[in-house]
């Protein structure tokens, strides 16, 4: 029951959607409802429509029926049954809808390359005669880019592009040619600008061209224009004489020219003619401004003689102002407004000073040579009272890039005077005017003469020098020399920056003894008791503050420990060495190899000692004897032997097996190769 369902419910629903989003020809627009017609037939669009809806009905009824059955059967092969029959007839009823799904889908295809257009926007129509210059022209007013050849039917559907005109957006619509036949007689192609001619309400162009490339006569370009002249009602229409640069107006055949002016004679008042040119675009804007406007002023009118401008104007009040007495009043003009032009008039090419400090040059009409104080002073001095912009001064001061306004002018400070005063250095927070010392060049002329001084000195000493070395024999000289540039090097290699990078001796051994095996050591305690005891200083505090430091460290502690034991394993060495000498206890072979088992092990221990992360005794190490620290070693190798993966034991890169933003997470089914 719940795959019939399922089957059911997914077939209704397709099926609906499909229903709903083809369009109902009797709930569009006019205009899309026999352009459908003509492109589809509209009696077939509609009949695969019903047998579509049909065959939802069908399926709906046979889900139905089945699941009923399938509720009341007696065994499971009975429901297996008629769940199997179920799917088999649904399926049935959508395969004879094979040829109703093909033609609805090659609808669907077309219908998605439809232009999009508007048919209640402002629209510019053009028709004619296949081949007469209705494309070329919308490809000079548009955006669009329509395929224009030098054969017939090169436009084979309506094509829609946009233009702007008055700060509005125009849609401009380029038809396929029409021929001059009866209506029964036209193809899908030609019923696609008859269809626009009848429906659009829009401002009409039909194209003629008097030179008759296009290879149709003019007379049987008349006679098409008769024959669709009823669809041209209430509408706007513009002639466009086209192809004036291949025969001009002026030049054509009277006869022809008559059979034109009366063809729009007979067209009536909304009929005007005009003269253009694709190729040289002579009368091309003229052509579109006058179709737009003719359009423009239609569609004003319809509106306002329609019913809902009575609506608007009874809502609008327009009040017209009443006079209140006889007496003319006549305009008031301020005092201070003229004399400003009086003053105007007066005004004299004075050069502006705004933006630069007054200098001591700069004298008073008065005659008083201290400047004016600001620019207000000199311009009410030449009667005026206006100040100068800043781009009239910029050009009169050298222009940009020259000229720089002098923000000083509007400090507002205490004293007016300060204002061009030159502002002080600020170093540290102090003035550094106030450390400039007045005496300076006297003091370094003084420098200058003592230094010159010390130079001569220097020089007569040197040269006392050179008549002391005039004494010596040739081997001294050498000698000398030789000192002396040894001298230099030193002192030279003192100077150097590299060597004042030393390291620093860390703050932990600063106190140590250097020595640990010199008693005379200068750091020893008891060396530095001795030292101070010369001079009668009391240093018995600093020593057991010492003393005490060195407790405190293990390290210390350790390195004194071993020190001790080094002296007791001598001080052994020297009684088994007596002992040797004397002749007693054992053999002398024994005791050779006593003394070199001994000797070995004071350079193991002393080895050993080096390393203080190393304990010496199986105790220390958590062990019970030698015998369980050589298996615990040997432990210890093996597993340093073990290989884990890298090129050798000294190899501790981790390899990456997995890469894990492509081994989380998940996954789909098939394949996942990834580079």
């Amino acid at each position: 029951m719940r795959k019939i369902k399922f089957t059911q419910q997914t077939i209704s629903e397709r099926l609906t959607a499909m229903l709903t989003d083809f369009p109902r020809l009797s709930d569009i627009h006019p205009f899309y409802s026999d352009l459908c017609n003509t492109l589809y037939d509209r009696d077939h669009y509609k009949l695969a429509l019903g047998q579509i809806n049909t065959a939802k009905t069908l399926v709906d009824a046979v889900a139905r029926d089945m699941i009923r059955m399938v509720k009341y059967g007696d065994s499971l092969y009975r429901c297996k049954c008629l769940k199997r029959a179920a799917l088999g007839r649904m399926c049935t009823i959508l395969k004879r809808q094979k040829a109703s799904l093909s033609y609805l889908e090659e609808v669907r295809k077309h219908m998605s390359r439809l232009p999009a257009l508007d048919p209640n926007t402002r629209t510019l129509l053009m028709c004619g005669l296949p081949n007469v210059g209705k494309s070329s022209f919308m490809n000079k007013i548009t955006r669009a880019n329509v395929d224009v050849q030098p054969y017939a039917f090169t436009t084979k559907s309506l094509f829609v592009g946009h233009t702007d005109y008055k700060y509005l957006r125009w849609q401009v619509i380029d038809t396929p040619g029409i021929l001059d036949h009866p209506l029964e007689q036209r193809n899908t192609i030609e019923m696609q600008a008859i269809t626009a001619l009848a429906h659009l309400t829009c401002s009409v162009l039909y194209f003629m061209d008097i030179s008759e490339q296009c290879g149709y006569t003019i007379e049987q370009q008349c006679n098409l224009f008769r024959s669709i002249q009823p669809l041209f009602a209430n509408k706007q229409l513009v002639v466009v004489i086209n192809k004036i640069d291949q025969q001009p107006w002026e030049t054509l055949e009277s006869d022809r020219r008559a059979m034109i002016e009366e063809l729009v004679k007979e067209s009536g008042p909304n009929t005007t003619m005009l003269t253009m040119s694709n190729v040289s675009e002579e009368g091309v804007s003229q052509v579109k401004n006058h179709a737009c406007d003719k359009l423009l002023a239609a569609r004003v009118d319809s509106r306002v003689s329609g019913n809902k401008v009575d609506s608007v104007m009874n809502r609008l009040q327009v009040v017209y102002p009443t006079a209140r007495d006889g007496i003319t009043r006549e305009a008031f003009i301020p005092e201070s407004v003229l004399k400003e032009r009086e003053q105007k008039k007066k005004k004299t090419n004075v050069k502006s000073r705004i933006g630069y400090a007054p200098t001591i040059d700069d004298i008073n009409e008065e005659g008083d040579e201290t400047p004016p104080e600001s620019d207000d002073e000199m311009m009410e001095g030449n009667g005026t009272s206006r100040k100068k912009t800043a781009r009239e001064l910029m050009w009169e001061n050298g222009g940009p890039g020259v000229w720089a306004p002098d923000y000083r002018e509007q400090y507002d400070l205490a004293d007016p005077e300060w204002r061009f005063d030159a502002i002080p250095q600020i170093l540290d927070g102090k003035n550094i005017a106030d450390f400039v010392d007045p005496d300076i060049e006297e003091k370094l002329r003084l420098l200058e003469e003592e230094e010159e001084q010390l130079l001569a000195e220097y020089e007569a000493a040197n040269m006392e020098r050179m008549n002391d070395d005039d004494s010596l024999d040739e081997m001294e000289k050498v000698a000398v020399n030789e000192i002396r540039d040894r001298i230099k090097i030193a002192r030279t290699y003192k100077e150097r920056p590299g060597g004042r990078n030393r390291p620093v001796l860390p703050r932990e051994i600063r106190g140590r003894t250097k020595d640990c095996h010199d008693e005379s050591a200068k750091l020893n305690p008891d060396a530095i008791e001795k030292h101070m005891e010369k001079y009668g200083v009391d240093v018995s505090k600093m020593v057991e503050r010492g003393r005490k430091r060195e407790r405190e460290d293990p390290r210390v502690r350790r390195r004194n420990e071993q020190r001790h034991a080094d002296k007791d394993m001598e001080d052994a060495s020297k009684d088994s060495d007596e002992e040797m000498k004397d002749g007693r206890g054992a053999s002398k072979g024994a005791i050779k190899r006593a003394k070199k088992e001994r000797e070995e092990s004071v350079k193991r221990e002393r080895s050993l000692a080096r390393s203080h992360s190393r304990p010496r005794e199986p105790s220390q190490m958590g062990l019970k004897d030698n015998a369980m620290a050589m298996v615990a070693k040997k432990v210890e190798k093996e597993g340093q032997k073990r290989w884990h993966g890298g090129s050798g034991e000294g190899d501790q890169r981790k390899a990456v097996h997995l890469v894990k933003w492509m081994n989380t997470g998940k996954k789909r089914n098939g394949t996942h190769y990834c580079r």
